[in-house]
């Protein structure tokens, strides 16, 4: 007997939405073959009636309505926002269809409750599209590494930022120059404040992290640093010492002094040396690197945004979901909980805070060429027991003010920020002092 086509809603025809769509058009076949049911579109969600949608296809802008249906199965939600998508998303549940989502903010923040809904409901809310774009990063944490213990990841998970630094470096362009090239592009918003602050990659690392260490989601609890005050020059002397700076998201377990354990979620610019993998990734692109025991480093790269990448991974999670429903004695859709661990088996290990990170340090002092100037500095540094790698002191400026660049070892960072506020305290420091970190993990 032939199975009922499977009918989707696409709430959103953004460059995401129109990429679903297209896709599903373009591929129909293969995906068809691969389901073994035709997968059609029913409804789409947008604000404007849209010429280029087939006829057959119901538009309309009450979303609520839309997910209420009866010739919908799975909701695609694919227009962002945290207010409305959020509404719409739980009354799909309620409702008993399934969702597919490309809305990191929404899950980051308010993710414990939606997959609680979701389990209640079961139903399943899958969400490959909301991390890394084509990469299936989501997948690989919560499936393929299931049986490992993760210790530690770290990635370039925000296209906008990974191309303004890579510009500036072989470019030597400054950041408000590659910013506006980026928006022109398409490649950050208006408003990049999500990009370029670090909350984008924030939130995507939110959702890593609970699926690699079985935590429920904390974005509250994760520190992050944009890119904003990186500039050229610093971009240069990192150069000149052997290393490449890339903006990163990390999730790390810890063994604290007393013995427990602790995790540390943290987003922010990063030295790497220059002949690491991470440091190779450019333009747009993103990477994450997974430790885990057994299997060790694994690193998995490629496009993190754009209609085609995206769309893909929304598919992905279409094709699973049709696979599911084939099984018609499937009573439990979730078999692989939404975060990889079952809702009573989450860990609540604590999350350090800022002050705990644990890391080394790229200091740019800004000094007048005053004598004794860097010997109060190290002073500073040796009486708070920071270890110096490396100095390096550029020429002076005209206006007398010489660049100093200090690499100190690993250090608890509530350590290094007093340490800091005494450096600046200096009548000879003219500015506040440049810190980007360098982690010993992907050194």
């Amino acid at each position: 007997m032939n199975k009922q086509p499977i009918r989707l809603a696409v709430l959103g025809l953004g460059t995401v939405g129109t990429g679903v769509v297209q896709l599903l058009q373009t591929n129909f076949d293969e995906i068809k073959r691969r389901t073994g049911r035709e997968i059609v579109i029913t409804h789409v969600g947008t604000r404007r009636e849209r010429d280029d949608i087939d006829s057959s296809v119901k538009q309309s802008a009450d979303l609520l309505n839309i997910v209420a249906q009866d010739d919908v199965d799975i909701v695609v939600e694919v227009m962002g926002g945290t207010t409305v998508a959020k509404d719409v998303i739980i009354e799909a549940i309620k409702q008993g269809k399934h969702v597919v989502t490309a809305n990191k903010a929404l899950l980051a923040e308010h993710g414990n409750e939606i997959f609680a809904l979701a389990d209640k409901h079961h139903v399943k809310v899958a969400y490959e599209a909301s991390v890394a774009g084509g990469i299936p990063i989501i997948k690989i944490v919560r499936e393929a590494l299931s049986a490992n213990k993760i210790d530690w990841l770290a990635g370039i998970i925000n296209g906008t930022g990974n191309f303004i630094l890579t510009e500036m470096r072989d470019k030597a362009r400054t950041f408000e120059d590659v910013l506006a090239e980026a928006q022109a592009l398409g490649y950050a918003e208006a408003d990049p404040t999500f990009d370029v602050e670090g909350i984008d990659a924030g939130h995507k690392l939110t959702l890593l992290a609970s699926i690699a260490f079985g935590i429920p989601l904390q974005f509250d609890k994760v520190y992050c640093e944009g890119i904003t005050k990186i500039t050229t020059q610093d971009v240069k002397y990192a150069e000149e010492l052997g290393y490449r700076i890339k903006h990163l998201g990390f999730a790390v377990r810890r063994a604290l002094p007393n013995g427990e354990q602790g995790i540390e979620l943290r987003v922010h610019p990063t030295l790497i040396p220059e002949d690491k993998l991470l440091a190779n990734v450019n333009g747009v692109k993103n990477a994450v690197l997974v430790d885990a025991h057994p299997v060790g480093q694994t690193l998995y790269y490629g496009a993190g945004a754009g209609a085609g990448a995206t769309a893909s991974a929304v598919m992905a999670d279409v094709t699973d979901i049709v696979r599911m429903m084939n099984d018609s004695d499937n009573r439990n859709p979730n078999l692989v909980p939404h975060l990889a661990f079952l809702p009573q088996n989450l860990s609540h290990t604590r999350i350090l805070s800022a002050d705990e990170i644990i890391s080394g340090y790229y200091l740019r002092v800004q000094v007048k060429d005053d004598v004794g100037v860097l010997a109060k500095i190290t002073h500073i540094l040796s009486q708070l027991e920071i270890s110096i790698d490396a100095i390096l002191q550029k020429p002076a400026h005209e206006l007398g003010e010489v660049p100093v660049i200090i690499m100190v070892d690993p250090v608890i960072e509530g350590k290094m920020n007093e340490a800091i506020a005494h450096i600046e305290a200096l009548d000879s420091v003219v500015d506040k002092v440049v810190r980007i970190r360098l982690d010993e993990l992907v050194e």
